[in-house]
């Protein structure tokens, strides 16, 4: 039995995707586990942040541009179908939660420190957004534990942090001005204020919670 645990799981409007139902269905048809794809994603999560690293001083930095973008978007289909694919084959453990979230820290910290490290960003930006992305998992974490529901609200949850990195690289990419002003600076100093918003969001719906 795959380590992988059902239930908990981040409220995504693409599960009910006709074509992700296929692809969910066609994955545990040909063997995938849940354990796999996720040690997929956390690998294209670090991809994606070495992709967006190169682009420093590269000679063609739109490649390294487009390049990271797929990889965070095959991170984010990852975490997808992961649990689609649990659910198919019912497969669950008690070490299944652990598969679930390290490798999605992992994934947030490599790409976004990557993502600081890239053309028109700054380094120490990325670290801070990723200490705030990994503190957002703790704060849902720790409400759970309180007794209270896993919170997955925003503004700026795990789906708006990637699609913020992924239009700046595309506008990297496609204009290649956009580095020059800045950008992927600007994006993660937006990262970041959300993720405080975000922080302070989920804080009082765990209160509110925990107070009924």
């Amino acid at each position: 039995m795959d380590s992988y645990q059902i239930g908990d799981r981040r409220p995504l409007a693409s599960r009910g995707w006709k074509i992700s139902e296929k692809i969910a269905r066609w994955l545990a048809l040909h063997g995938a586990t849940p354990n796999a794809i996720s040690i997929a994603g956390m690998i294209c999560g670090i991809l994606a942040g070495i992709m967006f690293a190169m682009t420093l001083g590269a000679a063609h930095p739109w490649f390294f541009w487009v390049f990271g973008a797929v990889f965070v978007q095959l991170r984010l289909l990852a975490n997808l179908y992961d649990g689609m694919v649990a659910v198919l084959r019912e497969v669950a453990s008690p070490v299944g939660e652990l598969f679930n979230e390290v490798p999605d820290r992992v994934s947030d910290a490599a790409t976004l420190i990557g993502f600081g490290y890239a053309t028109g960003s700054d380094p120490m930006l990325g670290f801070v957004a990723a200490i705030f992305a990994i503190f957002l998992a703790y704060l849902r974490a720790q409400g759970k534990v309180a007794g209270a529901n896993q919170e997955f609200c925003g503004p700026m949850a795990k789906q708006q942090r990637m699609a913020t990195v992924t239009i700046a690289a595309i506008a990297c990419a496609v204009v290649p001005s956009a580095s020059d002003w800045q950008i992927p600076m600007f994006a993660l100093w937006v990262i970041i204020a959300g993720c405080i918003m975000t922080i302070v969001r989920r804080l009082q719906r765990i209160t509110m919670t925990l107070r009924r």
